[in-house]
C-alpha cells in the first residue's frame, strides 16, 4: 500500500503506547483513524488530543476478547468512515506467570486478547477490505518475546502464535490485494506493566494475589518494568509502522538489542537438523 492518505484504519489498543503511537501516525499520514480500546477515559483523551491537529479521527470502546464487542466496533467503523483499508491488531495484555503459578483464568485473559482478539479482528475485518477491492493491509502486534521465549507465560506464547499466524496469512492474502505484517518490539515504553488496570470481572483470579516484592520473579518483573519505563518512545514505532505498510514490510523490528538471541535460537534448530543428518544413511 504506497499510499496510506485518504485511507481508512482501525487501530485496537489505540489508547496509549503502541497503538496511539501507530494511530497518529497513519494519522498525520492523511488516513481517516477509528481508535479503539477498552480504557474509555484514556480513549477519549487520545482522540481529543489527535483532533487537535486536525486529524480525521474517532473513537469506539471495546473489549476485544469479547468477539461480539469487536464485531460491533467493526460495524461502528464502517458506519463511520465507509471502506476500511489498514487493520491495526495491536491491543494487548502482559498477563500470567510462568510455569507453578498458571491460572486458568490467567491464560484465557492474556490469550483472548494477545490472540484470540487478532484472529477475530481479521475474520471480520478480512472480508471487509477484500470486498472493496482497494486493496489493504493488516499488521499485528507480536513481539520479540514471539520469537525467543524466555519463558512459559501466556504472553510470550500468545505472542508466538501471532507471529505463526502472520506467517501463514502473509502468503494466503498477497494475492488477495492484503498484505501483511508483523510487529515484533522490544522494550517500548508503554503501560504494559500495568495491565491489570483493565482486566475484566470475568477473569478475576487471573493473578495469584498482587505481585511479588522478593525472590527471582520479582527480581524480573522489576528489571522488565525498569526497561520499559526507560524504553523506545511509541512514536518512532508508529512511524516504523507507517513505512512498513507504505513498503510492506513483512516483520517490523523497532531495534537489533536481540538480534543475537534470535540467532541462537536459529542456531539451535540447525543444530537440530544436524543431528538428524548424520543418521540419514548416504546414498
Amino acid at each position: 500500500m504506497r499510499e496510506i492518505a485518504g485511507k481508512t484504519a482501525f487501530v485496537t489498543g489505540a489508547a496509549s503506547g503502541i497503538g496511539l503511537g501507530i494511530a497518529t501516525a497513519l494519522a498525520q499520514a492523511g488516513a481517516k483513524v477509528m481508535l479503539c480500546d477498552i480504557e474509555e477515559a484514556a480513549l477519549s483523551a487520545a482522540v481529543a488530543e489527535l483532533k487537535k491537529t486536525n486529524a480525521d479521527v474517532d473513537s469506539v470502546r471495546a473489549d476485544v476478547s469479547l468477539k461480539s464487542e469487536l464485531q460491533a466496533a467493526a460495524e461502528a467503523t464502517t458506519a463511520r468512515y465507509g471502506n476500511v483499508h489498514i487493520l491495526i491488531n495491536n491491543a494487548g495484555v502482559g498477563g500470567g506467570g510462568p510455569y507453578g503459578i498458571w491460572t486458568d483464568a490467567g491464560w484465557d485473559w492474556t490469550v483472548g486478547v494477545n490472540l484470540m482478539a487478532v484472529v477475530w479482528g481479521i475474520e471480520i475485518f478480512g472480508p471487509l477490505i477484500e470486498k472493496h477491492g482497494e486493496g489493504g493491509h493488516i499488521v499485528s502486534t507480536a513481539s520479540i518475546a514471539g520469537l525467543i521465549s524466555g519463558s512459559s507465560t501466556a504472553y510470550n506464547v500468545s505472542k508466538y502464535g501471532v507471529v505463526a499466524l502472520s506467517e501463514g496469512l502473509r502468503n494466503e492474502l498477497a494475492p488477495r490485494g492484503i498484505g501483511v505484517s508483523v510487529l515484533c518490539p522490544g522494550f517500548i515504553r508503554t503501560e504494559i506493566m500495568n495491565s491489570r488496570r483493565n482486566l475484566p470481572d470475568r477473569f478475576a483470579g487471573a493473578f495469584r494475589g498482587p505481585p511479588p516484592t522478593t525472590g527471582p520473579l520479582a527480581n524480573a518483573i522489576r528489571m522488565i518494568g525498569e526497561r520499559v519505563a526507560h524504553g523506545i518512545d511509541p512514536a518512532y514505532v508508529g512511524e516504523l509502522v507507517r513505512e512498513g505498510i507504505e513498503n510492506d514490510w513483512f516483520y517490523i523490528f523497532t531495534d537489533t538489542e536481540f538480534e543475537p538471541i534470535v540467532e541462537m535460537r536459529f542456531a539451535a534448530i540447525r543444530e537440530g537438523f544436524n543431528r538428524i543428518r548424520a543418521r540419514i544413511p548416504k546414498r
